[in-house]
């Protein structure tokens, strides 16, 4: 019977696969530990250098040096320092194949497929022998793992971590800027077009109205605000919308209203086609703004 039955590299920084041996047994236990290995390998930056996780048959071990993360599933008859030992064989096969620049430049997953044969040529030596060919390595990882034992990592806090970082965790109502709203509509695409068109308007106005404002004197500072609040209050009708907010109908309302009153004051300088443009297109980011609904939780579930 095999006693280590997969084994797993990884980059630290972001998890990413670098190279895994190849199984035939489509043994249940086995499926649910790489799946757990995956798990792991995204939070690998959180925990010490040497780390295990216990199972009903089978054990999690893994090493990290340098950069990378040597991950194993075996059998829990076989001894932990034998499968430490595994592993600081498979950092020394892997470093002395690859380098660290090699390893960051990196780029999609399991772009080193010439390194499973090696990392088979390394499990079959254990299985078949039973560990290492030089007792002495074995003794020194046993007398390491005394001095320096790996820490037993709980699988429940591992999840629980992962999901935190993917916003996947339960929210309270109150954390609205993690929770997810419902897709983007076309209605939603024209509204941001042509608050952004709105904006540029008011912006272009703005700025080109403070050089002959502050050769009159200061006559048309005001002018120069209402432009430039308008401004404002267009890229905020556009965060408004695309991202969930507390307090989202009464920000929503006051950006309208401060919108309406701006366009009002600047009357004179604005036709009335201008004016009704500005407020219909506020009105119009209003109305979605409020229409648009956070997505239902049961839909994102599995993700």
């Amino acid at each position: 019977m095999s006693l280590i039955l997969f084994a797993f590299v990884v980059r630290v920084r972001d998890g990413l696969p670098l190279s895994a041996s190849t199984d035939f047994e489509h043994n249940r236990e086995l499926q649910e530990r790489k799946q757990q290995l995956r798990t792991i390998s995204k939070a690998l930056a959180r925990f010490p250098d040497r780390g295990t996780v216990k199972g009903q048959q089978l054990n999690i071990y893994f090493v990290s040096s340098e950069g990378v993360s040597y991950m194993t599933v075996c059998h829990c008859s076989l001894p932990v320092a034998k499968a430490f030992c595994f592993l600081e064989d498979l950092h020394w096969e892997f470093t002395a194949c690859f380098n660290s620049t090699v390893v960051a430049l990196a780029a999609r997953p399991y772009p080193f497929l010439e390194f499973d044969g090696t990392i088979q040529k390394l499990r079959q030596q254990y299985n078949q022998s039973g560990g290492p060919a030089l007792e002495v390595t074995l003794a020194e990882v046993q007398e390491d793992l005394r001095i320096h034992p790996p820490q037993v990592i709980n699988l429940d806090d591992v999840e629980l971590s992962n999901g935190t970082a993917n916003g996947h965790v339960e929210q309270a109502p109150g954390s609205g800027p993690n929770q997810r709203l419902e897709p983007v509509t076309a209605p939603g695409i024209l509204s941001l077009v042509l608050n952004i068109m709105c904006a540029s308007l008011n912006v272009i106005r703005g700025v080109h109205l403070i050089e002959y404002t502050f050769q009159d004197d200061y006559e048309g500072i005001w002018n120069v605000v209402a432009f430039l609040l308008a401004f404002l209050c267009c890229v905020l009708q556009c965060h408004l919308y695309l991202f969930h907010s507390s307090l989202k109908k009464l920000k929503s309302f006051t950006l309208l209203s401060v919108i309406i009153l701006c366009n009002l004051y600047l009357f004179g300088m604005r036709n009335a086609w201008q004016l009704i443009f500005h407020i219909s297109v506020a009105s119009l980011s209003t109305v979605l703004i409020l229409t648009r609904k956070l997505q239902d939780r049961t839909n994102d579930c599995g993700v």
